[in-house]
């Protein structure tokens, strides 16, 4: 298996490297983009990035998009991590046009793959206050009444609520014995009556809400898929879901190395660089190392999905996705480790590359949870 870029995928790197530079490659412009890094995500950067074509990376031609891979779409998504680019809305939206591609009615699709080339943020609500790693807990109602369905409950920790254009709510439209059964995918605009967004304060910033349904109405069509379906539907897309994330902590795994690459030589104590004591030299290699097998692994995982997007990843995708993460979040903490006081310090990105990668190995399923379903693909 080929794991090289072509010459087009190469072009497609330095073309994003050459716009990130530009537009967001200093600490002042990330400062000034993000609003003073509370924000993950800004809408100037976002509408230029999709008027290049780069949103609609996964897009059918017919929507507005250039039919790529997710191969392409791990590259972009390397990459701009690296650039640390304010573009935080790409990660669910890219996880919802996989969904509407897959599920979606022709209208959907117009409507939702059109607007994410365009630039159009969208959202995904799963997790509620009693449902997080056990998603089939759900509790969140969606009853049918007079030909349409009528939502009530709450989630949490949804990430982009507050930019979306739409969120697709996984809800229980039938009470069975089974938990994972009953469970629906439902679109809901973002200014819908009856929809309450509250964005929650974390350490890493303002990019999660808590959402309260209180009668909210929608159509019949408002549904994705099947009725009832929302369980093999979300399996389905573990995929991608689980690549998008590996592919996104990839991404700031090399930018912690290339930070520190360019700290432990400037940096000297006891008259010559630090980068020269092999305490740091064997962490660096480990680190580099981990760093190309992560890259690895997100490619193979990535081609295996572009083979046939129909196949079920289950064990590789939560392969993909519990070592990237763990890869990302130690190379951090050892990247702070080395640059000492200023790695803590606001002035660098280090301690925001911390925080960015200590969540990784919770959200879209717990390291553990993925340890969990690895171990199920091998009988146990």
């Amino acid at each position: 298996m080929d794991f090289a870029l072509t010459d087009e995928q190469e072009d497609f790197v330095d073309a994003i490297r050459r716009y990130c530079d530009h537009e967001c490659g200093t600490p002042d412009q990330r400062e000034r983009l993000t609003d003073g890094y509370t924000e993950h995500h800004n809408a100037t950067i976002y509408k230029e990035m999709a008027e290049l074509g780069w949103l609609g990376l996964t897009i059918p031609e017919e929507y507005g998009g250039s039919g790529g891979t997710m191969l392409d779409a791990c590259i972009f998504m390397e990459e701009t991590s690296r650039a640390l680019a304010p573009i935080g809305g790409y990660a669910t939206t890219l996880i919802v046009a996989s969904a509407t591609k897959r599920f979606g009615t022709e209208e959907q699709k117009e409507e939702i793959l059109g607007g994410i080339a365009d630039g159009a943020v969208e959202a995904i609500a799963m997790t509620e206050p009693e449902a997080g790693s056990d998603v089939g807990a759900l509790s969140t109602s969606a009853e049918a009444v007079n030909g349409g369905y009528v939502l009530n409950g709450q989630k949490v920790f949804c990430s982009n609520a507050h930019i979306a254009d739409h969120i697709l709510v996984v809800c229980r439209t039938t009470r069975s014995a089974s938990k994972h059964e009953g469970l629906s995918m439902i679109w809901i605009p973002r200014d819908v009556d009856g929809l309450e967004v509250v964005p929650i304060d974390t350490m890493g910033g303002r990019d999660t809400n808590h959402l309260y349904f209180t009668d909210l109405e929608v159509p019949a069509e408002a549904v994705l898929g099947q009725v009832d379906q929302a369980w093999t539907q979300l399996m389905a897309g573990l995929n991608v879901e689980r690549l998008i994330l590996a592919a996104t902590m990839l991404g700031i795994a090399q930018r912690v190395f290339d930070d520190v690459i360019v700290y432990v030589k400037e940096r000297k104590q006891f008259d010559r660089p630090i980068g020269s004591f092999q305490a740091l030299q064997h962490r660096i290699a480990d680190m580099a190392t981990d760093i190309e097998a992560a890259r690895l692994m997100t490619r193979w995982v990535a081609t295996m999905t572009d083979e046939d997007p129909d196949r079920m990843l289950p064990r590789e995708a939560s392969m993909v996705k519990l070592f990237v993460t763990e890869v990302a979040r130690k190379a951090a903490l050892d990247g702070m480790q080395m640059m000492g006081g200023y790695g803590y310090a606001s002035e660098y990105d280090m301690e925001r590359l911390v925080r960015s990668t200590l969540v990784s190995t919770i959200y879209g399923g717990t390291s553990e949870i993925q340890r969990n379903i690895i171990a199920k693909t091998f009988g146990l």
